[in-house]
């Protein structure tokens, strides 16, 4: 059975948690492979909307397995909070359908403190719209060698020993750059130690597990965060997550070889959002934007935020299939264009006198293009109860025929609404 990658193709928000949650019906197993509780994946499952920051979307179906790989960081408060928050739902998350690889590495309390600091101390056009949730520091560790993996939340002495030096080096920074007060090590243990008991349970082999998924004929589905465009190498410098989200990770990032990713679906939301910082070149600040803010419900699931709208921008959705090669589209909120009586695609940028089918690469570059637009006839019909695409009208057919025509890639699922059974 082909295993399965899902990605986001834009800023994130395309609505990876709900096609997660779909496919991991076939599923025997499901896997987080990077980012840490900066994401945040909205499900709707009856009207109750469930949203998960750190455990995969397949933990709503009973039997799978669930793993968080090597490739995430991991805040144990957030991660024994969802775990409570889906208990009281009656969800099971014991150990023995949910697994934490040994070598995720922990987001700590001086991370989340050394986050606010550096925003906080940025003037209002260096922010980077970061989510303060100590995402990059604790990446910065990681590459620094000087990390708190999860196995060593195992070990109390290592742990101590390891806080102890971490802190070191950060007070000097807390007291003499940040100008606030150092953080006693014993008091940091102290905080960790309670959900440090509580994770040990569900330490262990990630890459075992998903051998034997893969021995025992089952499929395996890796569960990305944020979007190609938030790609620590390949986004819009430096208006990025701190992590690879592009597809080629899912095997570095779970414990897998490449190999095994055989299925490559590429999230497109109808149009497209950004939350924070960064430039946005089809960007709408007119009634336009208003209403796809409006009608698409755009708050971010983990901050809240209320993110930025604008047309379906097919220069950055070029290059996410250059760089993630997938074998399909989900397009989803494709009801949100209902009402609209005509759309945009940007098909390419003018930038440098020239025109261009991918993003510029220079730093800040998006800030300097010209969106070249080319118009579709909207639609009026509700499509919310669409469960095929011959029930979708005529223009929104059309409009689905040439997001494949401009990235050369088949359309292959269609969501029209939030709920499980609004998706095709």
């Amino acid at each position: 059975m082909s295993n399965i990658v899902v990605f986001g193709s834009q800023w994130g928000d395309e609505g990876k948690g709900k096609i997660v949650d779909m496919l991991a019906e076939k599923a025997a197993a499901i896997v987080r492979f990077q980012g840490g509780n900066n994401a945040g994946h909205t499900l709707v499952v009856g009207g109750d909307k469930c949203i998960l920051h750190l455990i995969p979307s397949g933990i709503l179906h009973p039997g799978k397995v669930c793993l968080i790989g090597n490739g995430v960081v991991l805040d144990p408060e957030v991660f024994c909070r969802e775990i409570d928050t889906l208990a009281a739902k009656g969800v099971d998350v014991t150990p023995r359908r949910l697994m934490i690889s040994k070598k995720t590495h922990v987001i700590m309390p001086y991370h989340r403190r050394m986050d606010g600091c550096r925003e906080a101390a940025r003037d209002a056009a260096g922010k980077i719209g970061t989510t303060g949730r100590g995402i990059g520091p604790c990446y910065e560790d990681k590459v620094a060698r000087v990390g708190v993996r999860a196995a060593d939340l195992a070990d109390f002495k290592l742990l101590q020993e390891k806080i102890a030096r971490a802190l070191e080096e950060k007070n000097v920074l807390f007291r003499h750059l940040f100008r606030c007060e150092p953080m006693d090590p014993a008091a940091v243990f102290e905080e960790i130690k309670p959900f440090a008991e509580r994770i040990r349970a569900y330490l262990g082999d990630v890459s075992t597990a998903i051998q034997k998924v893969k021995k025992s004929g089952g499929m395996v589905l890796f569960e990305g965060a944020q979007g190609t465009h938030l790609d620590i190498d390949h986004g819009t410098y430096p208006y990025v997550t701190s992590s690879s989200t592009v597809t080629g990770n899912a095997a570095s990032g779970s414990g897998c070889s490449p190999r095994e990713l055989t299925r490559i679906i590429a999230i497109v939301k109808a149009y497209t959002t950004r939350v924070g910082g960064g430039p946005f070149p089809s960007e709408l600040s007119d009634e336009v934007g208003d209403y796809l803010q409006s009608q698409g419900g755009e708050f971010g699931a983990t901050t809240g935020r209320k993110r930025r709208c604008g047309w379906l921008d097919a220069v950055v959705l070029r290059e996410s299939v250059r760089l993630n090669g997938p074998t399909e589209l989900a397009i989803t909120k494709l009801d949100v264009l209902s009402g609209l009586s005509e759309l945009k695609i940007c098909t390419r940028y003018r930038y440098g006198g020239e025109e261009v089918l991918y993003p510029p690469q220079e730093q800040n570059a998006l800030a300097h293009v010209e969106p070249i637009y080319e118009t579709l006839p909207g639609w009026n019909e509700d499509i919310t109860k669409a469960r095929g695409y011959d029930d979708l009208p005529e223009n929104a057919r059309a409009y689905l025929n040439r997001v494949e025509q401009l990235l050369g890639v088949p359309v292959g699922l269609v969501s029209v609404g939030p709920e499980r059974g609004q998706t095709f």
